[in-house]
């Protein structure tokens, strides 16, 4: 939680400095990402390319992407996608669990 007393987040007045959001927007003018950071922490580029190229696979592929991905490595088969059909997109997957169906993606 955000103190308003901390001394990184307000001038010597006491008065908040401005917070920097990132919004991500698709084609549409749908924003799909807001990333907003207090004014004592700096922004991560790479995790907003990151992001970017996620929602472009994902809105692309039948898939997710989990955790702390980088692009090249395995995704999670969408929930909705049967395995019969996952066979079919994706020539092959690993299954974790009936709900978690992990796949590396071919160009």
């Amino acid at each position: 939680m955000l103190d308003y007393q901390d001394t990184t987040n307000v001038d010597q007045k006491g008065i908040p400095f401005t917070v920097r959001s990132v919004f991500v927007m698709d084609p549409s003018n749908s924003i799909r990402l807001i990333l907003t950071y207090p004014a004592s922490c700096g922004r991560n580029f790479d995790e907003i390319l990151r992001a970017v190229d996620s929602l472009q696979l994902t809105d692309s592929r039948r898939v997710t992407t989990p955790a702390n991905w980088i692009p090249g490595q395995e995704v999670i088969v969408h929930p909705g996608v049967k395995d019969e059909e996952a066979e079919k997109l994706f020539g092959g997957f690993r299954k974790v669990t009936p709900y978690l169906r992990l796949t590396t993606l071919k160009n």
